[in-house]
């Protein structure tokens, strides 16, 4: 790792900057010739906070101190990047608007609430949120709404998603966004007809429900398929990450997207160009 020249490029913070996808988010930033690192924060009584966030992550220094000041770091930077939990995002959401800096959100679990909150900070600023980054998921997004579409509700729609031993959330934010494009795709709400948990005595299968299964197990970076079966036949549709650092690649892809546009809130179709609009 480098320190980075100041120039006029965006400046980016990175939230969580101790955790897995906070690393790799700052590794991806100072190997961008697009974006410059401003700053890393971690919560309050973190021991990163004070230190060299090179020397922190084992590495030489950048110069550049962890802090707890989430608005002052917001307020130097034109983007913030957010991998962390549902309470912090949201409160990162108000301060990022404050700031007007793009706010970049690959933070998954969020409750109704949480996305209400969220909501109302992109009155202010851009926000950019999907349950994930990649090309090909959201590629796989696209696809599971016109198969969906395609077929009626005799075809079951099962979402199986799978994850390293450490994820917390289930289903997947992932998931959950394939699980929306199916239940668009057949003009009907996810909440209305999502089955998620099946243990004993369930009774037979709901026509038009749409299924999700969750393992985890070992390192898995992320693996998705989308399963339309009907009697005598099967379609699957799916996606194998394996590497994270394509999550971060999206994030920052999403940060330099944001610069030009008009508060609100976006998704990474937008980004990627394949919006409906």
């Amino acid at each position: 790792m480098s320190v980075q020249a100041e120039g006029n490029l965006p400046g980016v913070v990175i939230t969580g900057v101790s955790g897995r996808m906070g690393q790799m988010l700052v590794r991806e930033v100072l190997a961008s010739d697009r974006l410059r690192l401003v700053a890393g924060v971690e919560r309050v009584g973190h021991d990163w906070i004070g230190r060299d966030l090179g020397e922190a992550m084992g590495g030489a220094s950048l110069g550049i101190s962890v802090t707890d000041d989430a608005l002052e770091a917001f307020a130097r930077a034109q983007a913030v990047i957010d991998f962390t939990t549902p309470e912090a995002t949201v409160g990162f959401a108000e301060l990022a608007a404050q700031a007007r800096a793009v706010h970049v959100i690959g933070t998954t679990g969020l409750s109704d609430a949480d996305l209400e909150k969220i909501a109302a900070a992109a009155r202010h600023a851009v926000v950019v949120r999907a349950g994930n980054m990649s090309l090909g998921v959201n590629l796989l997004t696209l696809l599971t709404k016109k198969v969906a579409a395609a077929l009626d509700a005799d075809w079951d729609i099962e979402i199986v998603e799978t994850h390293h031993n450490r994820k917390v959330d289930a289903p997947s934010g992932t998931a959950l966004m394939l699980g929306e494009a199916a239940a668009n795709g057949r003009g009907v709400s996810l909440a209305d007809v999502s089955d998620r948990g099946r243990d004993g005595m369930t009774g037979a299968r709901r026509r038009g429900d749409i299924g999700f299964a969750a393992l985890r197990g070992g390192d898995v970076v992320g693996e998705h398929d989308v399963i339309f079966a009907t009697a005598g036949e099967r379609i699957t549709l799916r996606h194998v990450a394996s590497d994270r650092a394509l999550f971060a690649r999206g994030a920052l892809r999403a940060a330099l997207w944001g610069q030009d546009k008009a508060p609100g809130a976006y998704d990474m179709l937008d980004v990627l160009g394949l919006g409906d609009g």
